[in-house]
């Protein structure tokens, strides 16, 4: 038994795959994820692996199945939650660059009003920025700008950074000023972070909303225990009980779940 259990662990850990791929690149700015983050399938694989070291664990330790069961609801619990932290770290993340973007052009554009030279301009410019250093550095050695910025766009959220790439090479190509095609770069990105926020906040109620749902059935286990009704006893101890709590948490996490990717897809982060 114990060895049959270790088995299925190692199996299940085998599973997981020690190398991420590499995100495929988008001429034309962004990218289908964030570089050097996990992929939805990643989470997937994540899931079933932990489920299978779940198993392994419980059957090595010779425990019941209902012990078996909320086990593998708490695991599943723990890993949906990690990945909507996670999605929802990357939103912010993303929220963040959309508006360095904007910086980014505004002193750009400023600069260049100014009457900077070139790669004097993007020096200075790219100082509201941390992350876009690398372009300064790609003008002032005479490397390819448009291609570091299609680089940096690949960030989630900077996707507005693969338009200046394009601005600047029709602007070399032609021998146009760049200061113009930077003012419709920044339009266009001022337009978009504005959209941005008006769809997150028409989302903000609807995963408020979601979250409260997910919650209630707790608050109200809580309270049954609390006038006696001992509900916790009969969902962890019985049959019946542990069927009702696995099916209640999946058809929850579910729900979040499908509202959350809804909301990201909303906003092309899905």
């Amino acid at each position: 038994m114990i060895a049959a259990g270790l088995l299925v662990a190692a199996a299940a850990a085998l599973a997981v795959p020690g190398k991420m791929p590499t995100p495929p690149f988008r001429p034309g700015g962004g990218s289908d994820r964030p570089p050097g983050s996990p992929p939805p399938r990643m989470f997937v694989r994540l899931a079933m692996a932990a489920a299978g070291i779940t198993g392994g664990g419980a059957v090595a330790a010779g425990l019941s199945g209902t012990h078996l069961v909320v086990g593998l609801v708490g695991t599943g619990a723990a890993l949906v939650a990690l990945r909507l932290v996670h999605r929802a770290g990357t939103t912010r993340a993303a929220a963040r660059r959309r508006e360095s973007v904007i910086d980014l052009c505004e002193a750009l554009v400023g600069e260049l009003h100014a009457g900077q030279p070139l790669v004097r301009a993007v020096e200075r410019a790219v100082v509201v920025w941390p992350e876009s250093h690398g372009v300064a550095a790609a003008a002032a050695l005479g490397a390819d700008v448009p291609e570091a910025l299609r680089r940096l766009s690949r960030l989630p959220g900077a996707g507005g950074v693969g338009r200046l790439a394009a601005a600047w090479e029709v602007c070399a190509a032609t021998g146009g000023g760049l200061a113009f095609a930077a003012q419709q770069v920044l339009h266009t990105a001022r337009a978009e972070a504005a959209s941005d926020r008006l769809v997150q906040s028409e989302l903000a109620s609807a995963r408020a909303t979601a979250r409260l749902v997910t919650v209630l059935p707790l608050v109200v286990l809580v309270a049954a225990d609390g006038i006696g009704a001992r509900p916790w006893q009969f969902l962890l101890s019985t049959g019946v009980g542990v069927g009702c709590l696995g099916l209640g948490v999946a058809l929850a996490l579910a729900g979040l779940w499908w509202i959350d990717s809804i909301a990201a897809s909303a906003t092309g982060e899905g």
